[in-house]
């Protein structure tokens, strides 16, 4: 049975992440940087500059637990730059971190990959939760975003689960997969499965092939109503 000591000793330690700061802005990027020093002390920060830079960054370092990029530094030419960050690291989260403020370009963001939008013009108290609700698997937008109309088109029956394709999937990523759906991210899927991180993102990946999904986003909102029950007996 593990000490009370050990036991916050493992809580700590599951607050401690790697984030990658892409901004080419470096005051923004040190103002960034100071708020996860507070929030979440002990994690590691990782700076690029722009699309390139970041790209090379993450196929060399796949232990990244989140991205924190600028919608238009160097390299992003609209989207394609999130793009292919998504394409290069299909399992790592990706919040958009930027000046924005068109809604329909926001929205789009989300089904392109990312699992967030944070306003620059954020305070530094908002943006801690939200770097909070990403962190517990959630996707964040900022409240007006919510609140839109359009934001229904975006999320709903974009992607649908065929049962054929669930069918295919092993019980462990099924397991996973129900853990997504309740919004954990990998970190702490890892932590309640007492598995290593590198294998919640290889069944992620995994996952995401079977299913036929681009990214994470669409799998938990496509996923979101299915009977696990049903399957986990089989």
């Amino acid at each position: 049975m593990l000490s009370l000591y050990s036991l916050l000793n493992r809580m700590v330690v599951s607050l401690m992440y790697k984030i990658l700061v892409a901004d080419d802005h470096p005051l923004f990027r040190d103002a960034i940087v100071n708020i996860i020093g507070i929030k979440y002390p002990g994690s590691t920060t990782y700076e690029t500059e722009d699309v390139e830079s970041t790209l090379a960054f993450v196929k060399d370092n796949d232990e990244v637990d989140l991205i924190l990029l600028d919608l238009n530094m160097p390299g992003m030419s609209n989207l394609n730059g999130l793009l292919d960050l998504r394409n290069q690291c299909p399992t790592t989260p990706v919040v958009i971190v930027s000046a924005e403020q068109e809604k329909q370009k926001i929205l789009q963001t989300l089904s392109y990959g990312a699992v967030g939008f944070i306003a620059k013009s954020s305070s530094k108290d908002v943006i801690g939760e939200a770097l909070d609700s990403i962190f517990q698997g959630n996707v964040y937008l900022p409240s007006d975003i919510m609140r839109s109309q359009n934001e229904a088109t975006v999320t709903s029956n974009e992607f649908q689960a065929l049962p054929e394709n669930i069918s295919l999937l092993t019980r462990r990523e099924l397991i996973v997969l129900q853990h997504l759906t309740k919004g954990e991210a990998n970190k702490q899927i890892a932590f309640n499965l007492h598995i290593s991180e590198t294998t919640v993102k290889s069944h992620v990946s995994s996952i995401l092939k079977k299913l036929g999904a681009s990214n994470r986003v669409k799998v938990v909102l496509g996923c979101s109503d299915i009977d696990f029950n049903q399957y986990l007996k089989r």
